[in-house]
């Protein structure tokens, strides 16, 4: 089962922000949901709010590369959509602060957006689908980029690996569900102090697993 930031067919993995989203509070999306999300910078503006936490306009266009008048007209319509809300507890009220309204989102079926009858939500979903391929190859690359800069015991803590399996389909969802569950045990192993501790760091998890033909 794809897991990829922020949508999933399973809970995202990401812990909400300062503790400020429930950890069970994850979005499933309808047509009408897909269609708000579906752009690259809605989706990393999305990823970046429920990873860091709640921010400006401004900040996240420099964290993303992007211009403030950018950022700030996707976050509207992520706004419109309800994937973000108001902070206005931050700041001095001179500029907006965002938040993410969820810990995630949830795709029932893929399949249900694939064949769907209008085109425009079959376009919806690959957009998002190749959205997020694109920011996990970049989460990647950032990693392999700076990765001298970390501890010794983190170069030779991250992994990077690839398997080829024979499987049918109900194994695949099988293998899908039994990843899952691991990755939520671990995110349970810690406690909160212990989190907190001076070698701990925020690990992102990426999973693909799709068939390939022989031919």
């Amino acid at each position: 089962m794809p897991t990829v930031a922020p949508v999933t067919e399973k809970p995202a993995a990401e812990e909400p922000p300062t503790g400020e989203v429930p950890a069970d509070d994850v979005r499933p999306l309808d047509p009408r949901s897909l269609r708000g999300l579906a752009h690259p910078l809605r989706v990393r503006l999305l990823g970046a709010l429920r990873e860091f936490g709640p921010s400006t306009a401004s900040a996240l266009a420099g964290r993303l590369g992007e211009s403030s008048g950018a950022t700030s007209y996707h976050l509207r319509q992520l706004a419109a959509y309800g994937f973000v809300v108001d902070d206005p507890g931050r700041g001095t009220g001179r500029e907006r602060w965002w938040r993410a309204a969820h810990r995630g989102t949830r795709v029932d079926s893929i399949t249900e957006f694939a064949r769907h009858p209008d085109p425009e939500v079959r376009g919806a979903i690959n957009t998002l689908l190749y959205a997020q391929a694109a920011a996990h190859a970049e989460e990647l690359g950032t990693w392999l980029g700076t990765m001298g800069e970390w501890p010794e015991r983190w170069q030779e803590a991250f992994d990077v690996s690839d398997f080829t399996l024979r499987l049918t389909p109900e194994l695949a969802r099988e293998l899908g569900d039994r990843l899952h569950e691991l990755v939520d045990s671990y995110r349970r192993r810690l406690s909160e102090t212990e989190a907190e501790a001076k070698d701990a760091a925020r690990i992102r998890v990426h999973l693909h697993a799709f068939p390939r033909r022989t031919d």
